[in-house]
């Protein structure tokens, strides 16, 4: 039987991270086990690829879906988790957004001790490779590649300048000094291709490094735990079961709808549901699963005849001919899109203190997670709902490990969060009717469009969905509903540590990639003291 320092099972955002930083002292043996492949086909490194990658299940992607969600009109919710190497940072759209400081000062104030926004910005930095900005809130030396957009639409141009005609103040960088305002986001992108969690950390030292080891289609299917204490972690590759012992620390990096499944199946969560399914209890830990939270989302689409824009015509076809060339010469142009090139960051009440909405522009019709084509051009703008106040579960299905877990984020079931969308999809409605967008004739897809709020609520209840950022199901904390500790340390079983989105007790505001590396930053440092 095979032993190291640590092992980390997940090799997403939190995981490559986690593993990658460990792995610099050469005194400690350790071993990255990743359910997927390696991440990195062309699909991976192009931009665009995302509209390959995301929409429906796949070698790359979990493509797990919810149960029927009454919020929803009874539709399943569809949630793509990257599946692979750099796990969702591999297939999600590289925005790099931290969210607001008072996210993590709530944090601190929950109890979390180092968990402040002037605790945390130092592991934001330390990973971050910034081209643009620097001092004090940026980092220019890290492994993450930060990078500006190299498409070069003029509709990103067009969406800033009607939010500003709309009344809101251009922000070159809402991950500084102040949120608000309408952004050009940058992205995870290394010289216009995409830098995942394992293109920045793991990459350059594997194969350099002896004492880390990668172990791809490597599925874990149960925590060991000996006389209280996680030892070790049983996993499936190629049809065999394998088993490695930790001397250290077992770390769970499968993400948030993996990690408590994981956690469940090895006998840690609440004991009576897991006697259901004839796991024995090793641990009871109730809030196993439980505080899902999840960005909800509404989009409103638009025609628009200008071959600029992503779409399906044979103008556009030849054009795209055009495109491929010159990203394969210079990587810029439609191929080095990640789709979603400029949003806002909104509060819908003037007295609230921070950003509510955040809007993501996208430079083509995208509905349904880009399953539902349409022929012509045209753009979309997404409204989320970023401090959503229901709240989900993660359960298990079965006791097989292999299948998928019981996924219910309960979109809608707090009727805060469908007002603040009605308010986010009026503010939408605004901006797209300012002359820097309106003279471009922009025209809806249905002439019989929702006109009353109650209309509209209907709408955003046949229509929303996720947005891809679902966090909080191994939550830290000290109450019942806590998982882990402030040093992510799993409650009542030493040995063990939770180190991906789903420690965060609370959603933060914007998209959850960097913040969750800032996590596995942050879990490194403790873990080295």
């Amino acid at each position: 039987m095979q032993h190291f320092d640590y092992i980390v099972i997940g090799g997403g955002s939190g995981g490559a991270t986690l593993a990658s930083r460990l792995s610099e002292d050469a005194r400690h043996r350790v071993l990255l086990l990743e359910a997927g492949g390696e991440g990195n086909t062309w699909m991976h490194r192009i931009p665009l690829g995302i509209s390959a990658l995301v929409p429906r299940a796949n070698a790359h992607n979990w493509g797990f879906e919810s149960v029927p969600q009454p919020g929803l009109g009874g539709r399943r919710s569809y949630a793509p988790r990257g599946r692979g190497l750099g796990g969702s940072s591999a297939i999600n759209a590289m925005v790099y957004v931290r969210g607001h400081r008072n996210d993590y000062d709530r944090w601190a104030a929950q109890g979390n001790a180092g968990w402040s926004y002037e605790d945390v910005l130092p592991f934001f930095r330390l990973s971050e490779r910034n081209e643009t900005f620097g001092a004090p809130f940026h980092g220019q030396d890290g492994p993450l590649a930060v990078s500006e957009q190299r498409s070069d639409n003029p509709f990103t141009r067009h969406f800033i300048d009607a939010a500003q005609q709309a009344g809101h103040r251009f922000n070159p960088d809402p991950n500084g000094a102040e949120q608000e305002g309408v952004c050009r986001f940058q992205l995870n992108q290394r010289d216009g291709e995409r830098c995942s969690a394992a293109r920045a950390f793991l990459d350059p030292y594997r194969g350099a490094r002896a004492n880390l080891e990668v172990r791809t289609q490597a599925h874990a299917t149960r925590v060991l735990v000996e006389q209280g204490r996680a030892v070790g972690v049983e996993y499936r590759r190629d049809g065999v079961l394998h088993t490695v012992r930790a001397r250290r620390e077992v770390v769970l990096a499968a993400g948030v709808f993996q990690s408590p499944q994981l956690l469940m199946l090895s006998g840690i969560g609440d004991g009576e549901a897991l006697g259901r399914w004839g796991i024995a209890v090793q641990h009871h830990l109730p809030g196993v699963g439980r505080n899902l939270q999840d960005h909800v989302d509404h989009v409103i689409v638009r025609r628009c005849d200008s071959p600029d824009l992503v779409g399906f015509s044979a103008r556009g076809l030849w054009r795209m001919a055009g495109h491929w060339r010159r990203w394969r010469g210079a990587r810029r142009g439609m191929f080095a899109t990640n789709a979603a090139e400029a949003g806002a960051f909104l509060k819908t009440r003037p007295e609230l203190p921070e950003p509510d909405v955040q809007l993501h522009f996208v430079v083509a019709m995208l509905e349904a997670h880009g399953r539902k084509l349409r022929l012509g051009h045209g753009l979309s703008v997404h409204t989320c709902c970023l401090r959503p106040k229901s709240r989900g579960t993660v359960e298990l299905a079965s006791a097989d490990p292999l299948a998928a877990p019981r996924i219910d984020p309960c979109f809608l079931d707090h009727p805060d969060d469908l007002e603040t969308l009605l308010a986010g999809h009026r503010e939408v409605e605004r901006i797209l009717a300012q002359p820097a967008l309106a003279c471009h004739g922009l025209r809806p897809l249905d002439r019989r469009m929702p006109r009353s709020d109650d209309e509209v609520r209907a709408a955003i209840r046949a229509g929303a969905d996720t947005i891809y950022h679902p966090v909080g199901t191994c939550c830290m904390g000290h109450d019942d509903q806590a998982v882990v500790d402030a040093q992510l340390r799993v409650h009542g079983v030493p040995g063990l540590r939770v180190v991906d989105a789903s420690v965060i007790p609370d959603a933060i505001g914007g998209n959850t990639h960097a913040c969750t590396v800032m996590v596995a930053e942050r879990a490194a440092a403790l873990m080295r003291c």
